[in-house]
C-alpha cells in the first residue's frame, strides 16, 4: 500500500504551480514514497537517554545587538521600482480565482 497518492502529488504540484506530466507525476510519488519510508526507518531507532541537539557540533550563534535605525526614506525605496503608485510598490498578483 502506498502512503502518497499521486492526487496528493498533483494537488502539491497545483499549489506550487507546478504542472506535471504523469511520468512526473509518478516519479515524484515514488521519490517521496522513498523519503516516508527512510523517516519511518528513523521512528524505529532507540533515542532514549540521546539528549536533543538543534546541531551536531557545539555551537554558539554571535549575534550582534538588536538596535533599531532610521530606513530609507520611502520616495528613494520605490524610486528604483519599476512601476509605483502613492508610495507602494507594484508587483503582478500571484493569486487567481482557480
Amino acid at each position: 500500500m502506498t502512503r502518497i497518492s499521486s492526487d496528493q502529488v498533483k494537488h502539491v504540484a497545483n499549489l506550487a504551480r507546478l504542472q506535471l506530466s504523469e511520468e512526473e507525476t509518478e516519479s515524484f510519488r515514488n521519490q517521496l514514497e522513498a523519503m516516508i519510508t527512510f523517516a519511518e526507518q528513523l521512528n524505529e531507532l532507540d533515542t532514549d537517554g540521546v539528549e536533543p541537539t538543534s546541531h551536531v557540533l557545539d555551537m554558539k550563534n554571535v549575534m550582534r545587538e538588536d538596535v533599531a535605525k532610521p530606513g530609507l526614506p520611502q520616495t528613494e525605496v520605490v524610486k528604483n521600482a519599476p512601476d509605483h503608485q502613492d508610495g507602494y510598490i507594484k508587483v503582478p498578483p500571484i493569486m487567481t480565482e482557480d
